[in-house]
Order: C-alpha cells, then structure tokens, then sequence
C-alpha cells in the first residue's frame, strides 16, 4: 500500500476510533441497566449513572489516545506506518483493559476488541486480522482465568463470538484485496493499451512517414538533384522536430501523473459532415486525414459552432481541403492553425483562413496532388 493511501486509512480509522471512544462514554451513560462486579453505577448530577473510578479512568485514558492519534494522523506528523504498528496492538491493549475494569451484560469491551479487528482487517488482509483476533481472544480468555475463574463457563461464549467475528473480518479482508489487485491489474492493461495506441496511431505513422520521405530523399541525392533533396530534408526535419515535441509533451504527461497537463473541453454540439474523394500516395492520404481530423478537433475545441463540414477535393494537380463552420469565426489578421500549417508546409502546400462565403470560420487547405 502506498504512503499516501496509508495516510488515508490511517486518518480514517483514527476518525472511527474518536467516535467510538465518545460512542462509549454516552452508550454507559444511557444505558440503564445495573452492572455487577467492577462497574458500579452513582448518582450523578445532570445524568442517571456514573461509572466506577477506575472504569472511568481507562475510558478517559482511551479518549485520549484517540483524540492523539487523530491528530497525528490528520497533520502527518508521524509517518503512517509507525501509527500502524503502535495504533494496531494499542487498540488490542485497550481492549483488554476495558475487560479487566468492567464486567456485566452492558460492559463496552466487545466493541472495543472488535474495533481492533476491523481495523487490522481494514488495513490488511486475512494474516494480520487473524493475528489481532487470536491476541484478542488469548488475553480475555487470560483474563478470565486470572479475574474471574469461577465465571468461566459464563463468560467462554463472548472470545468464541469474537473469533468468529474476527475470521470473517479477515476473508472480507482477504478477499478486498484479491479485488484490489485484480482492479489494478485491469487498470494497468486498460492503460498499457490506451498508450500503445496511441504510439500506433501517431508515433509509429510518423516515423513510417519518415522513412518515406528519406527514402525519398536518397531517391533525389541518387538523381543529382541536390537543391531538390536539401529542400525535403528541411522539410523533414521540422516535421520530425514537431513530432519530437509532441512526444516529450506526452512523456510527460504519463510521467507526471499528479499534474497533468491540462486539457480543453470538448464541446458535443457541433454536428459534423465530412465529403472526401482523393487518390495519392501514403504519405499524401496520412497528411491529408490528420489535417482533416485537426481541422475537427479545433471547430470543436474553439468554432463555439452548430454544424460543421469538412471536404476534400482532387483535382489533376491540387488537392483542396476546407474546413467551414457555423461558429464564432477567426479574428482579423488571424494565423492559420500551427498544426494544420505546419503539415501543409512539409507537402509545399499553403492554408488560407477567413473569406468563407457563409458567416463563421473557413480553413482552405491547398496541396499539390503530386
């Protein structure tokens, strides 16, 4: 278990134990029943009942305890760990002592040693819950023979119901961890799979669109025509620069899980059509598709649009692809989309903004079919 999970369900059962330790005090103020042996009962003023000294001590000195290992817990001044362990056998310590102070069909400490199972099977499984439960059991079976011997066939009954209790504490347990872990395990493969996808669809297109154009490239350089190749290879390079921040940036982002990068929200209103019919090379269907997919995603982050539609038209020497909607529009002077542009430029094509002849934005996409 993490620190910081175990700090919270440190904090937790440090809350619970609060409200039990008040829980008690009020419960044997209420109850009116008559305690035999070591719980006796006084008048007192503003309530019915006192408890005995000694009975009253103990449940002061637990409230106490309480009170510390909250506060402990909740400002994490002590590692979780270490109130783990002190916390755990305290409880089961407290326990015993309410049993040795207290006696009677009304005396508070079942509750007191079954708080401590719950808590051990709360932060662990079946072993540790068995653990505390078998300690538990043992020192009030001790404290019968010492205490009370000739009470023996009475009081047998009460460490039977606290063993049960205790084993069905600790398969719950058990199996919350069997759970836990199963939940994780899927977690993890849901995960490994949403970034192998990811490295498929975007990366690994990439790189094969890399390979092409080098291909190419040693294809012009092999031809003579040097200016030719130096011009693609310009080309190349900031596109496999754009690809590299893109990539630092998803790093990053599964890296640094507890920050991550921030996201816009993508609105739903907007009604897409799209209408494409073109022939070319991979390299040439890939860019097309990914400014086509671009375009969408920035009528839907930004556009504040109804409908959309999104064309793509061949024609012997150009491929012409617009992106027009219904929405806010782009502002005078405005840049063309960097991640649109910068793709158009590595096939030597242009993007044009604004001029549509309907109110609202007009992406053109102009790209040389060869």
């Amino acid at each position: 278990m993490s620190e910081t999970r175990l700090a919270d369900v440190e904090r937790y059962i440090a809350q619970c134990r609060v409200i039990l330790s008040v829980a008690a005090f009020v419960t044997v103020y209420i109850d009116p029943t008559r305690p035999t042996l070591n719980m006796r009962w006084m008048p007192l003023t503003g309530g019915p009942f006192m408890l005995d000294p000694h009975a009253l001590a103990v449940m002061l000195s637990h409230l106490g305890y309480s009170t510390a290992i909250f506060l402990l817990a909740g400002r994490r001044l002590v590692a979780p760990r270490q109130i783990a362990v002190v916390s755990t056998w305290a409880d089961v310590l407290f326990g015993a002592v309410i049993a040795l102070v207290t006696e009677g069909a009304n005396s508070p400490y079942y509750v007191f040693f079954a708080f401590a199972v719950l808590a051990a099977g709360f932060r662990a499984g079946m072993r540790l819950t068995l653990i505390v439960t078998a300690t538990s059991v043992v020192l009030y079976v001790g404290l019968l023979l010492v205490s009370r011997p000739e009470g023996l066939n009475f009081y047998i009954m009460r460490p039977a119901y606290l063993a049960i209790t205790g084993y069905l504490v600790g398969y719950l347990a058990e199996q919350r961890l069997i759970l836990q872990s199963r939940l994780r395990e899927l977690e993890t493969a849901t995960e490994r799979e949403r970034i192998a996808r990811s490295l498929h669809d975007d990366f690994a297109q990439s790189l094969a669109g890399v390979n092409v154009r080098l291909e190419a490239c040693r294809e012009l350089l092999r031809r003579g025509r040097d200016e030719k190749a130096l011009v693609e290879l310009t080309e190349l390079q900031a596109g496999v620069n754009r690809e590299h921040d893109e990539l630092r940036a998803y790093i990053r982002s599964l890296v640094d899980r507890r920050n991550p990068p921030a996201r816009h929200t993508v609105e739903e209103r907007t009604d897409f059509t799209v209408r494409a019919q073109f022939r070319g090379s991979l390299r040439m269907v890939e860019h097309a598709l990914q400014i086509m997919l671009e375009g969408a995603r920035n009528v839907a982050l930004h556009a504040r649009a109804d409908s959309a539609m999104i064309t793509a038209d061949a024609s012997a020497e150009t491929l012409l692809i617009t992106v027009d909607d219904d929405g806010v529009g782009f502002p005078a002077g405005a840049t063309p989309p960097w991640s649109i542009a910068s793709r158009a430029a590595e096939l030597g094509g242009k993007v044009s903004v604004g001029g549509g002849a309907q109110p609202g934005g007009h992406v053109a996409i102009e790209l040389p079919a060869a």
